[in-house]
């Protein structure tokens, strides 16, 4: 059974540290330390991370995971209490990390046991268009999911592919794009989606406009350049939604890796009649996968050229599943080190890939098994949490939506940290020491200090 520490700082008795470590019998262990005070003499060899919450920048949205079909399905072979536990685990900002936003797909994507839509194959006009299939497991997770959340959970909603006739491949998978006579009919397909999920009980909050344009996958997936993108969005997309029944769901670009997101924002924010219609801009984390570092200064250069536009996270998962390595450590500090990196160079919201995956890194339909924060071992029943989940809990449980982020730097290289003073006034800085070796530094807020270790591979939250 999950236990966690509440999340208040207890007032006047300086500032709450939440400790997450490798090797640590218990996670997100609460301890105190003396408030910030003046007077600790600055010296250039000590390790310190200086706040300064007068320098305001970016609101935040929340943090949050997708809920796809592999998800729900696998939420369903969990018994009532072990459902309870992981809706808990999510959603409670007490008992659990407090997950405030969530994703889904348009119809079925790599994470389903199998490929499907909602309409049968060649009808244009759109008649028979159902979710009677999400209806089985998708939707009644969902409903859980906002209830577990407090009543509201905005969510945002990709497609993977449209249907085969609209493609010029007749094929949902490995790619191909849409055929220009069915634009029209594609773009009534995501108002069809909002209307009906609306009706469920479940409010769109977002579309992106595909997923992974640039990617050819052995799975659904669909290819826009970015005029294509910027076309299909101003001449047919944007003006659907606008005159749906639900005119006022954001519409978010691009949603792919961070390497090629300037160039896209150059083309579709630089049309005007494009970037009318577009609120926003998703990008993912998978510019890795060719040996390359992280380019989190691209989300800095989009941010600083449309800083109107809002920038999220839309989906991370770390690959290559493997049961032996569930709990492998290095998979937590990717999640800290994107996190913390995509804040601070402008990101509002960041949303997790699949929030329950099985012991098989499944259902997925093509073999592409992936790691999930939380896996259900469906042989036993037990839910096995991972340091994806402390690592990403140390953000949603503390940073809120509404919050913003504040200035915040580390002298050495050795420590990451990002801040956000939330709307109740609560400071909450998030520290992260990826290296072998504790390290003791002054947290600086304003001009006051104070002293706090850190352990080896470890995260903290400090919270005043």
């Amino acid at each position: 059974m999950l236990a966690l520490p509440a999340h208040a700082a207890e007032g006047g008795k300086g500032v709450t540290v939440y400790t997450t470590a490798q090797g640590a019998k218990q996670q997100m262990v609460r301890s105190q330390v003396a408030a910030p005070r003046p007077g600790h003499p600055l010296t250039e060899a000590e390790n310190s991370i200086f706040v300064e919450p007068q320098r305001r920048f970016q609101p935040f949205l929340g943090i949050g995971g997708a809920i796809t079909d592999a998800t729900a399905e696998t939420f369903a072979k969990l018994d009532p209490a072990r459902q309870a536990e992981l809706l808990r685990a999510y959603y409670d900002g007490e008992a659990g990390i407090g997950y405030t936003l969530a994703r889904t797909t348009i119809h079925s994507s790599d994470f389903a046991s199998g490929s499907y839509t909602y309409i049968e194959e060649g009808d244009k006009a759109l008649d028979t268009f159902s979710i009677e299939h999400d209806r089985r497991y998708r939707i009644p997770m969902i409903k859980r999911a906002i209830q577990a959340a407090g009543g509201t959970l905005p969510m945002m909603a990709s497609p993977w592919s449209a249907p085969a006739f609209m493609k010029d491949t007749n094929h949902m998978l490995q790619g191909g794009k849409l055929l220009p006579e069915y634009a029209a009919a594609w773009a009534k397909y995501y108002t069809k989606f909002i209307d009906a999920y609306t009706a469920e009980g479940i409010p769109i909050w977002s579309i992106s406009l595909q997923n992974e344009p640039m990617a050819k996958q052995t799975w659904e997936s669909m290819l826009y350049t970015a005029e294509e993108e910027r076309d299909f969005l101003k001449n047919h997309l944007g003006p659907a939604i606008r005159a749906s029944a639900h005119p006022d769901t954001k519409i978010v670009v691009w949603d792919h890796n961070r390497d090629m997101m300037v160039h896209r924002a150059n083309v579709i924010f630089g049309d005007p009649e494009a970037a009318q219609y577009a609120w926003g801009m998703g990008f993912h984390w998978y510019e890795t996968w060719a040996g390359f570092d992280p380019m989190f200064e691209n989300v800095r250069r989009v941010h600083e050229s449309y800083p109107d536009k809002v920038l999220l996270l839309t989906e991370a998962t770390v690959e290559k599943f493997d049961w032996a390595q569930v709990q492998r450590w290095s998979n937590g500090e990717r999640y800290g080190t994107s996190i913390i990196n995509d804040l601070n160079n402008g990101a509002s919201a960041w949303i997790d890939w699949n929030m329950l995956l099985d012991e098989t890194g499944g259902p997925n339909h093509v073999g592409n098994y992936c790691f999930s924060p939380i896996h259900a071992d469906t042989r036993t029943g037990e839910l096995v949490y991972t340091p994806s989940y402390w690592y990403i809990g140390h953000f949603s449980k503390f940073l809120r939506p509404g919050a913003h982020r504040v200035s915040a730097a580390s002298s050495r290289s050795n420590l990451l940290a990002t801040s956000f003073v939330n709307e109740d006034g609560s400071l909450a800085t998030v520290v992260m020491n990826p290296t072998g070796k504790d390290i003791t530094y002054n947290y600086y807020v304003g001009t006051a200090s104070t002293r706090v270790t850190i352990p080896a591979h470890a995260i903290q939250t400090l919270v005043q």
